[in-house]
């Protein structure tokens, strides 16, 4: 019952009231140390208090608890040493880690807790001693992984067509070969080394990927933006994409071509993520990913109608036409494309001046350019710089949270060795088993100093305007001439209080 009180009293919008209560609840708790204590007791989502405050963003409530976990090792004038409880804050020895729940919730007061101490000083430590740096040898190492891959691409085993051509429009002169044929000279030998490592980077990125998908659930594995859900997806589907290709060359399939080419689309746009690395360039990413899944799926569903009717339209016109003269609409995939051409206005209007063009192209065209380009592209721009303004003033909030989510992934999947626990032992201090983390704090005198004084004018303030509330609730009869001695009385008093805190600081000085 306890625990559960604990749990509601986090949730409570009255913060000083909760932490009152919180405090007498624990008083009364016996198992005050140890794993029977009401604060180390899971609700049925496996959050503790603690975690709960930092899932809802219950800032207040993260801090008060903090308060009560650290330990002063020395102050000297402002220097202040100070010791932070790193239990259920530290990733490392956590099956469900406090930073990655803060990042992986909807609620952006979340996000602001990783702004906080201690959670900001061991971000940072973390980031700094061994994520970076881990981090920016992955993505060179991938860089090289996928300049690999498109080698093996470029120089993929062709032969010259033996076969006839089956019509005008048939360009071909090159077919794959065979596999018998695919290894017999030096340069296939080498480009097969190249195969292999591709198709073994591939089956190292599915080893690493199902488990984390296993653990957290595919939902909210790909839905969560901050986690690179999308980029998950789409290193997920490159891989795919290379095992694909390597069963059609191994069984001699015709058509490789086409999971080879979205394997390199897929692989290069990947490359993407390992921006996130960098502030400048990861709260683009984040946009990128909000103007995709936001505004761009939105808007292609408008997009596919009117390309569909206007190809229509567009192909029912050229339909009794020579298509040797006008090829752009002789069939109707051909239409389709050549209309999303016209619509991102990538080409102009196909128009062949030594022909007669039929009259209701024009007439159709001209509808076309204006619902197009003028409206539909301009409605697109400004959807785009909404998002952009959004996400322009989340801009370092959604950096700290990447490089969270980065940390997170990174101490998750390299070895122990690689990555050793940060903080001290509290063995060293006498602290039990529990580690923690040191952190130096500097207190301004001079910064209470102007609290104090910002403090006197509000209240000056706030005094003179409710005296002038009561006196016109007084004189509520006698309207005009006592409205103007009250805007009069405020000045005057306006000007005292001003005065008065400028004495303050004068005299302080």
């Amino acid at each position: 019952i306890g625990n559960t009180v604990l749990h509601i009293l986090v949730l409570q919008p009255n913060k000083t009231f909760a932490c009152h209560m919180y405090s007498l609840i624990l008083s009364y708790d016996r198992n005050k140390e140890g794993p029977g204590s009401l604060e180390l007791i899971p609700n049925n989502e496996g959050l503790t208090p603690f975690k709960l405050a930092g899932v809802e963003g219950n800032t207040v409530m993260f801090q008060y608890l903090m308060q009560k976990r650290k330990h002063n090792l020395w102050s000297f004038g402002p220097l202040t040493t100070v010791l932070y409880d790193l239990t259920e804050i530290d990733s490392w020895a956590e099956d469900q880690s406090f930073l990655e729940l803060i990042v992986s919730t909807k609620k952006r007061e979340a996000r602001q807790i990783l702004d906080l101490t201690p959670v900001k000083e061991l971000v940072s430590l973390k980031w700094n001693m061994y994520g970076r740096p881990y981090f920016c040898f992955l993505a060179l190492f991938y860089i090289l992984y996928m300049v690999c891959f498109t080698m093996c691409c470029v120089y993929r085993p062709l032969k010259p067509r033996t076969g006839n051509k089956t019509s005008g429009r048939d360009n071909t002169i090159y077919v794959q070969k065979m596999l018998q044929e695919s290894y017999m000279t030096y340069e296939d030998e080498l480009r097969l080394v190249g195969e292999l490592i591709t198709v073994i980077g591939a089956v190292v990125i599915l080893i690493l990927e199902i488990p984390d998908i296993l653990r957290v659930g595919a939902a909210k594995y790909f839905g969560q933006t901050i986690l690179g859900g999308p980029f998950h997806i789409i290193v997920i589907t490159y891989a795919c994409m290379i095992l694909v290709t390597m069963v059609m060359r191994l069984t001699s399939t015709t058509g490789e071509v086409v999971p080879m080419s979205f394997a390199l689309v897929l692989g290069w746009c990947n490359v993407m993520y390992f921006a996130r690395g960098f502030q400048m360039l990861g709260p683009f990413t984040i946009m990128i990913q909000k103007m995709i899944f936001g505004d761009l799926m939105r808007f292609c569903w408008l997009m596919a109608v009117v390309i569909l009717g206007f190809a229509s339209a567009f192909y029912i016109i050229f339909q009794t036409e020579n298509p040797e003269n006008l090829g752009q609409f002789y069939n109707y995939p051909m239409s389709l494309f050549t209309t999303f051409e016209l619509f991102l206005t990538i080409i102009d209007g196909p128009a062949n001046y030594d022909v007669d063009l039929p009259f209701m192209y024009s007439v159709v065209y001209f509808a076309f350019a204006i619902i197009a380009t003028l409206l539909m592209l301009n409605l697109l721009i400004a959807m785009m710089g909404d998002t952009h303004w959004r996400v322009a003033h989340e801009r370092d909030e959604l950096w700290r949270a990447q490089v969270v989510a980065t940390t997170v992934m990174l101490e998750r999947k390299l070895p122990r060795c690689l990555w050793p626990r940060s903080g001290i032992c509290g063995r060293e201090y006498g602290l039990g088993d529990r580690w923690y983390l040191r952190v130096q704090d500097r207190v301004d005198p001079n910064k209470h100093k102007m609290m104090r004084y910002t403090e006197a004018f509000k209240t000056q303030d706030r005094d003179n305007y409710d005296k002038d509330l009561e006196k016109l609730e007084i004189d509520r009869n006698m309207l005009y001439k006592k409205e103007l001695s009250a805007l009069s009385l405020s000045r005057s008093t306006s000007r005292t209080s001003s005065h008065r805190g400028w004495e303050i600081l004068r005299r302080n000085t």
